[in-house]
């Protein structure tokens, strides 16, 4: 009688730490997968894409397109819970005009929304500024600054988290007219793929 006894609290110990052991391990894994976003957000990206120029003189055309690379491109924002937050973008681009080094990018209020766990789109406007390449100014030549407007969408799909860092893949498409001396404008329309270096 005893041995039985003893066999059956055997078994009912074994289930209990069975029961509390998957308790754990479920917990744990709920806790690894959910991405906890709070506070501050800072972004950069590395990357590529396509700007297409055009202009009220009819230089450049949006018919000819150019490879460019993301430089500088920067995000800066606060997460409102943990799917909603405003940020501040700075997409950047350059891109070759008149055998100088430009750059088109801006400044641009956003917001970002976590559609899915890990897929969020991003979309704001905002300031345009097309300017010299900080490394291909000449006095007097590729040296003016021009301000506009622009409208910026993105989408992305988180890839890997580790604690407050997330590597993320982004498109991103950026409309701008930069205004120039007189009643001229330079228009750009720029397409980006990169990958996102996120800290929450």
């Amino acid at each position: 009688m005893k041995s039985i006894r003893k066999q059956f609290l055997i078994k009912i110990a074994c289930v209990a730490l069975a029961f509390v052991s998957s308790k754990t391990v479920a917990q744990n894994t709920k806790q690894e997968s959910a991405t906890q976003r709070a506070g501050f957000i800072f972004e950069f990206t590395l990357g590529g894409g396509l700007i297409s120029i055009e202009d009220s003189a009819g230089m450049q055309t949006f018919n000819e397109s150019q490879g460019t690379f993301v430089f500088p491109d920067l995000k800066l924002g606060y997460m409102l819970n943990d799917r909603l937050a405003i940020t501040i973008s700075m997409p950047g681009n350059i891109y070759k005009f008149q055998d100088n080094d430009r750059n088109f990018g801006g400044l641009i209020p956003s917001v970002q929304y976590w559609v899915k766990e890990k897929w969020w789109i991003h979309g704001g406007y905002g300031l345009a500024i097309d300017s010299p390449a900080l490394y291909d100014i000449k006095d007097n030549i590729n040296d003016d600054w021009n301000f506009g407007h622009a409208i910026m969408i993105s989408s992305g799909y988180d890839l890997y988290k580790k604690k407050n860092f997330v590597l993320n893949v982004q498109s991103k498409l950026v409309l701008g007219r930069a205004n120039l001396e007189g009643d001229a404008y330079r228009d750009a329309l720029i397409f980006n793929v990169g990958l996102g270096f996120s800290w929450f």
